[in-house]
């Protein structure tokens, strides 16, 4: 299983910190590449009417009450504390091995293209791109004088070195860019190459690559983290990478923030980057604080300085009688789902999967109890992404009469417990979450959807997310409840039903249509595409959709400047946050 998946679903799941987008090597993968910078401007529109209708009611509350504000706070005078989940240590892009390491590198690294509030490319190191009229060719012009933390100069030889090394043959990491097809990295990576042949470097602030194949989300891929030749490459031998894992720990970015100290189980100290190319941050220090504990009490006593939490009336109620916090509601760009153990034999029948998705009352588990915070999901995508549809999508609306009757049809017929048996065989479904209040809703409710279409529901909670993670993959379950990793581009949200990631699930058809979205760098004609493509999935549920998130996130009412990117979280605006 993908390693970003798994951790942001913890990370969702477990009612933590959303942060940033938590891909382990932070690559952002949009679609287009338009904007001014590119060679076709094919924008369009960013989201559809039945996308922001999700995010209904979006409010924005400022502090109300200053002199509440703890002591604790009022006593940093230049130093933002915001709560994390334990990161391992591992801080260098593509060798990380979790999500929240890649929130710490987030703020130590600038990719060279990076995105504006509705997803679309955005000048990042680079300042500017141009892509050939056969979509093959991507040349980057860097800023000038960018550097290093250290002070040394970031140049193309080090972007070179980048896409080069991700495609040595000892690679393991979780990066795409050696899967994007650069014009002979097979060659390099069979030893029959010394050098790339697609990549050139054409002048100190000036680097093309060239791929195999037109790939829609390669401006940004590609346009990823900069890691400098003359620290990680040093000691870079053809065919061994291993000692990349000792540095990882002592990262040399391009990021706002630079690496002062890290406490395992405890804290991620940063302090600001005097050499940014933006600007030296604001606020001088930047403290991960990643000591377990309740984040209702940290926001509090004042131990930290932003949290996000479900956006219930009840929630917001309780943030605002705080005080000290101003409010704003947003919706992550990712999606819920329950993982199907499609190798399972009454669960690789769709007609049991219809049946299930039409015998859980998803409004009721997922909105309803939560408040209105959110809303149901039916397809791969994010609510907020411009591949939004809900044209021609069954919404699989609570019905157990359609439910019964498909699991009749499937030859499942009910016994004398009420429970439905075929070839000897009981209706069960093992079912496997996280501890947290959401899946708590879930078993409450599903126990009597189930029970109402004679399936015998058996839940199982784990109290640490990594168990429950280790007997998915183990295959003992038959539902799984997950979240998606934060979303840049659609095809981040159908690459587990192409890439293998998804056992026992191979359509054909899905992967023509997600390989021919890719091949476009046309918004309009990838809509078209992924619109069919939603309705091919939405059909077969190779998972049961389940929900999208509405979050608030609250923050000391002494930080100005403060913005909240729902694709890419805190990371492009936090050099501009002020203490007043």
């Amino acid at each position: 299983m993908r390693k970003s998946t798994i951790l942001l679903a913890s990370l969702m799941l477990a009612g933590s910190i959303l942060l940033s987008a938590c891909s382990s090597n932070n690559e952002a993968s949009n679609a287009s590449n338009a904007g001014s910078n590119a060679v076709a401007s094919n924008s369009g529109s960013n989201s559809s009417s039945n996308a922001a209708g999700v995010q209904g009611d979006d409010l924005s509350i400022e502090a109300s009450d200053m002199t509440k504000l703890p002591q604790l706070a009022q006593n940093r005078t230049d130093t933002i504390i915001v709560g994390l989940t334990d990161p391992s240590g591992s801080f260098t892009p593509y060798f990380q091995q979790s999500g929240y390491d890649g929130n710490v590198s987030s703020l130590l690294y600038t990719p060279l293209v990076t995105q504006d509030e509705k997803g679309l490319p955005k000048a990042g190191l680079a300042e500017k791109w141009e892509v050939s009229e056969d979509q093959l060719t991507y040349t980057y012009h860097l800023r000038k004088d960018l550097k290093f933390t250290d002070g040394s100069p970031l140049t193309a030889d080090d972007v070179a070195f980048t896409w080069t090394i991700l495609n040595d043959p000892s690679y393991d990491g979780d990066s795409l860019i050696p899967s994007i097809g650069i014009k002979g990295a097979a060659d390099y990576k069979a030893g029959k190459a010394t050098t790339i042949s697609g990549i050139k470097v054409i002048d100190p602030q000036t680097v093309s690559v060239t791929l195999e194949k037109p790939n829609a989300t390669a401006l940004e891929l590609l346009g990823s983290d900069v890691l400098s030749k003359a620290y990680y490459g040093k000691d870079y031998k053809y065919g061994n990478l291993n000692y990349m894992k000792d540095l990882s720990s002592k990262p040399l970015g391009t990021g706002p923030y630079k690496l002062e100290k890290f406490i395992p189980g405890q804290e991620v100290r940063m302090v600001a980057n005097e050499n940014y190319f933006a600007g030296k941050p604001k606020t001088e220090h930047f403290i991960y604080k990643t000591s377990d504990g309740d984040t209702w009490q940290y926001l509090e006593t004042g131990e930290v300085d932003y949290a996000s939490f479900s956006a219930t009336q009840e929630n917001i109620d309780k943030l605002k009688s705080m005080g000290f916090v101003n409010l704003a509601t947003y919706t992550p760009s990712n999606y819920g789902y329950l993982q199907v153990n499609l190798e399972h034999s009454q669960m690789s029948d769709k007609n049991v999967r219809q049946a299930i998705a039409y015998g859980l009352d998803r409004q009721s588990i997922y909105v309803d109890a939560n408040q209105g915070a959110g809303s149901v999901a039916n397809i791969p995508a994010a609510a907020i992404s411009w591949s939004y549809t809900e044209d021609g999508i069954n919404p699989y609306k609570y019905d157990p009469d359609k439910a019964n009757q498909l699991l009749d049809e499937a030859g499942w017929t009910v016994g004398s417990d009420g429970i439905r048996e075929k070839d000897g065989k009981k209706l069960t479904v093992h079912f496997l979450g996280f501890k947290n209040a959401q899946n708590d809703i879930f078993i409450s409710l599903a126990t009597e959807n189930f029970k109402a279409i004679g399936i015998d529901f058996q839940p199982e909670i784990f109290a640490d997310f990594n168990a429950m993670v280790a007997k998915v993959e183990g295959g003992d379950y038959d539902l799984a409840a997950f979240s998606t990793s934060l979303l840049n581009d659609p095809s981040d949200g159908v690459a587990q039903f192409v890439d293998g990631e998804l056992k026992g699930y191979d359509n054909p058809q899905v992967k023509e249509l997600y390989n021919k979205a890719l091949a476009t760098s046309d918004i309009e004609e990838r809509k078209t595409i992924y619109a069919e493509l939603y309705k091919l999935l939405n059909d077969e549920l190779p998972v049961i959709f389940t929900n999208y998130k509405k979050q608030v996130y609250a923050y000391n009412g002494r930080i100005e400047n403060f913005k909240m990117d729902p694709i890419l979280g805190l990371s492009p605006n936090v050099n501009n946050w002020t203490l007043k």
